[in-house]
């Protein structure tokens, strides 16, 4: 059963997230739009029921919270969150005339946002995503800055206060292979964690709108740069423009772009080492090392197929290392329309779909750590077959893999993929192409957005019937919070005391 803190938990993210929508605001008045009422009435009702939920629920004596607990509150506060998230956008339907979408569409461009997979409802059956009021742009760009870092981790912060101890949840939110606290403390963990966070954020936003003075591009506003750096950091993905990237038609911008993706995509643990240890680690980390040069592998092979056609030009150029970088950071923002490639290349942006980032970063998808451990592993089996009396241990570095570790890395991969092909089969049973299905399964439970077939570069999710977007809604959740966090409360065990 959920205990009284659980609960309690649950509405004091209601009510941060209520105040968080306030911000949103400030651009409604700055922009004198009419999206002010929408805002604040949603942000009125979030901290209202939040508040409620966390007065009911207060208890006198706080219990360290178990491992179920933290499941629980990550489960389901990442549920009832994209819930609360979705009013703005849907309150908005009645003080605008010229767009109408429905709570579902209102809920799953909530959820794309919180899991920051960058799949959008919007597009020529709802609205353009440049219709939109500067304060609902900023709120949707939000709702991905607040994903990146996860809600849980915002949450663990200020536990202490409440006198909870908060390690469940920091498990239960960054669940991997190994889980590298930076400090002993989950609080400093938390607050080293959000000034690296932050800090890129800002430093992003500086560059952005400093290359917007200098080189005189009109849309790279103060705003624009805001959003677009909270949803670089973050790996999400959502732009102000219809377009996305292409948006700014600047090469400068999109390095600059691809820099940021990077960094948002590494491992905070090394981050973390560089600036506050004054120690460069990145090349001594092997999953780095892997991470960087199938980068550059892929962005070469996609060079060499692309200019093949089309011509050795910067701009292919670009267009090569940027649409690696977006889709094996998970960020899935835009630039050329690579529907039109070779299909080589075409093949890399599905295959670029199930690898991912680093762990402990702010990416989807598998995760590399796991594909390096899975190899490793099949490596030591096949030596095993041929020398049966050998002893082969799986290293990580230095380090020796548990056996646990290896099964719940085996389980985790096995469970992705399995989960991927159902949800192609279904969504392929709602009268969609093969490419499509392919493509939707993969994007969602991936955390990405973009996609191959329907869900191309210049496509949005709106045509999706009611079933597939509950459905690629769950698959991001999924994808999101790594699966066995949500997977494990629909065990019955989970609810026996």
């Amino acid at each position: 059963m959920l205990n009284r803190q659980v609960f309690n938990i649950i509405g004091l993210s209601w009510v941060l997230l209520g105040f968080s929508m306030i911000l949103s605001s400030f651009w409604s008045v700055y922009y004198s739009e009419n999206d002010l009422l929408p805002l604040l009435y949603s942000s009125f009702i979030t901290i209202f029921f939040g508040a409620l939920l966390y007065y009911l629920s207060k208890s006198k004596k706080n219990k360290e919270l178990t491992a179920r607990d933290g499941f629980s509150i990550v489960s389901i506060g990442w549920i009832t969150m994209a819930v609360f998230s979705a009013l703005p956008l849907y309150v908005s339907n009645f003080y605008f005339d010229n767009y109408s979408i429905s709570y579902l569409d209102c809920y799953f461009e909530s959820m794309s946002g919180l899991t920051t997979t960058g799949a959008s409802i919007l597009g020529a059956n709802t609205a353009y995503i440049e219709d939109l009021s500067h304060g609902l742009l900023f709120w949707r760009s939000f709702t991905q800055f607040i994903g990146g870092i996860g809600i849980v981790l915002f949450t663990i912060a200020i536990l202490p206060i409440l006198g909870m101890g908060g390690v469940q949840l920091f498990r239960a939110e960054v669940a991997g292979p190994s889980v590298d606290k930076l400090t002993p403390r989950v609080k400093e963990t938390a607050k080293y964690l959000c000034t690296i966070y932050f800090g890129l954020t800002v430093i992003q936003t500086v560059v952005l709108y400093i290359q917007g003075l200098m080189f005189n591009i009109e849309k790279l506003t103060l705003f624009n740069s805001i959003c677009h750096s909270m949803t670089t950091i973050s790996t999400a993905g959502f732009s102000t423009f219809n377009n996305s990237i292409l948006g700014f038609e600047s090469d400068i911008v999109s390095w600059t772009i691809i820099v940021f993706m990077l960094l948002g995509s590494i491992n905070f643990s090394l981050h973390f080492l560089y600036i506050f240890k004054k120690s460069f680690q990145y090349f001594d980390d092997s999953e780095f090392k892997f991470y960087f040069f199938a980068i550059i592998f892929i962005s070469f092979l996609t060079f060499i197929n692309l200019s093949s056609i089309h011509g050795y030009t910067f701009k292919n150029l670009t267009a090569s290392v940027f649409n690696t970088v977006t889709f094996m950071s998970t960020t899935g923002y835009t630039l050329y329309n690579y529907e039109a490639w070779p299909p080589l290349s075409q093949l890399f942006v599905f295959f670029m779909s199930f690898i991912g980032g680093m762990a402990g970063s702010t990416t989807g998808g598998i995760k590399l750590i796991r594909t390096i451990l899975v190899v490793k592993y099949i490596k030591a089996e096949i030596s095993r077959t041929i020398h049966p009396r050998g002893l082969y241990n799986v290293k990580i570095g230095k380090n020796v893999i548990d056996d646990d570790i290896i099964r719940g890395t085996l389980g985790f991969y096995l469970f992705y993929i399995l989960i991927f092909f159902i949800s192609a089969l279904l969504i392929s049973a709602d009268g969609l192409d093969i490419i499509s299905s392919l493509s939707i399964a993969a994007s969602s439970i991936g955390n990405i957005g973009p996609g191959l077939g329907s869900i191309g570069p210049s496509g949005d999710w709106s045509f999706l019937s009611p079933f597939a977007k509950l459905l690629t809604t769950f698959c991001m959740l999924l994808g999101r919070l790594e699966i066995f966090s949500i997977i494990v409360i629909f065990s019955k065990s989970f609810w026996v005391k």
